[in-house]
């Protein structure tokens, strides 16, 4: 690929484009928009902000959509001020400090964010996902009744992976969804579930589910503009049966050769979990050797499972490893993907800004930082006013055009 190739940019090129179909009748907004953060996101809420004041005030600039002087429809700051208040006991409320009559309230919520602290009973307090939930449904119980419409921005799913129940286990994912809608909540966005079967917990409920593929695909890339999207250089990996469909929709856009990890159970044995263990980790796919591979999972928890098909695929010969998930945790630390990166098991990995990421990540050699913000802009606008997002949750679209893109430069190259 010819170096140029460093000229997609993954900030602009991925949701530049406004839909021009408005389906027969002007699309008035629902509301003026108020955005809501948790303390925990205010940066990246500040973005969003930014982006989607930019985006309107060039559409009214050049006079480009029939809504432009809609009352509220441009405001300089989108953003509406509320205190989280935490008593000695662990308690808390939540306070408005301006007026959402009318508005259409996006509440932005990160749960997995554990850099903010309370003080409980005199001892400093992290607060963990389920205090993060509290407070999500302390700020809806806020807006209830006085804006106009109330929107949820989850990105990660708070208690996602607990989505079916399994020898009397509780099912909080379906009780979670249920709580919200209960509360009036008519959209809930969230990216990239574990499993997106949960939906049908609340059918009545609006649930849009976007994916971070095209995203990290244009940052990939981006970041590398001498690597060869085809089926000669390049695979996709899945590091478990679980990741399969993930791994499917990439390996078809990119028209790229698929690689999946499964685990061999031993059926005739049950844990104390009730779950059956694990004989061997098995490989099914092409051979790997002298091509280039990305491994995609929904997170990196504790990175043991993307470092162990990395290790694998680096032993059978594999060129460049790269991983990616939009989900960032690194819950046992960062060392050992530090050492795999040194052994040179591993070359990047890509998680997006959309949840909290220590701020060491970004010290390391390895990491590439995915950039949701102008994604989540472009989604709030387009919810706003109704407007048809299909073409935004599934880009296909734009992997085409990027890929098209790509096959050009190849051959001018």
């Amino acid at each position: 690929m010819p170096e140029n190739m460093s000229s997609v940019n993954p900030e602009t090129n991925a949701d530049s484009t406004d839909s021009k179909d408005y389906r027969g009748y002007l699309l008035e907004p629902f509301g003026p928009i108020g955005i809501i953060s948790h303390t925990s996101n205010e940066a990246f809420v500040r973005q969003v902000n930014d982006l989607l004041y930019e985006k309107r005030l060039k559409r009214q600039q050049e006079n480009y959509s029939p809504y432009v002087n809609s009352t509220g429809y441009l405001r300089r700051d989108f953003t509406i001020s509320a205190t989280i208040t935490r008593f000695e006991t662990g308690e808390g409320k939540v306070t408005l400090n301006q007026t959402v009559r009318g508005h259409d309230i996006f509440i932005i919520s990160d749960v997995l964010s554990h850099e903010e602290t309370f003080t409980l009973s005199g001892v400093p307090h992290y607060t963990s996902p389920d205090d993060h939930f509290r407070d999500l449904l302390r700020i809806i119980m806020a807006v209830s009744g006085k804006a106009r419409r109330i929107n949820v921005i989850m990105p990660f799913l708070y208690e996602g992976r607990q989505d079916h129940s399994i020898s009397r286990e509780s099912l909080d994912c379906a009780q979670m969804l249920k709580d919200l809608y209960n509360l009036g909540v008519a959209n809930l966005i969230i990216f990239d579930p574990h499993d997106a079967r949960i939906v049908n917990a609340v059918p009545l409920m609006g649930i849009e589910i976007p994916t971070s593929a095209y995203k990290i695909i244009s940052t990939l890339i981006s970041k590398n503009p001498g690597l060869h999207i085809d089926k000669d250089n390049l695979m996709i990996i899945s590091p478990d049966e679980m990741a399969v469909s993930r791994a499917i929709f990439y390996a078809s856009m990119l028209e790229v050769p698929l690689g999946l990890f499964y685990r061999d159970r031993d059926y005739t044995v049950v844990d104390e979990e009730g779950n059956h263990p694990i004989k061997e980790f098995r490989f099914l796919g092409d051979d790997p050797r002298d091509k280039d591979v990305l491994i995609v999972d929904d997170m990196i928890n504790s990175g043991k499972t993307m470092l162990r098909t990395a290790k694998f695929l680096h032993k059978k010969g594999a060129r460049k490893i790269f991983c990616a998930a939009p989900f960032g945790l690194f819950t046992e630390g960062l060392e050992p993907f530090n050492e795999a990166k040194e052994k040179k098991i591993i070359d990047q990995v890509y998680c997006t800004n959309l949840t909290y990421r220590p701020k060491e990540l970004f010290n390391t050699k390895w990491y590439v930082d995915v950039n949701m913000t102008p994604y989540v802009a472009r989604l709030i606008d387009a919810i706003n006013v109704d407007e048809s997002i299909g073409k935004l949750i599934t880009p296909i679209e734009k992997f085409n055009s990027l890929l098209g893109q790509i096959r050009i430069e190849e051959v001018m190259g």
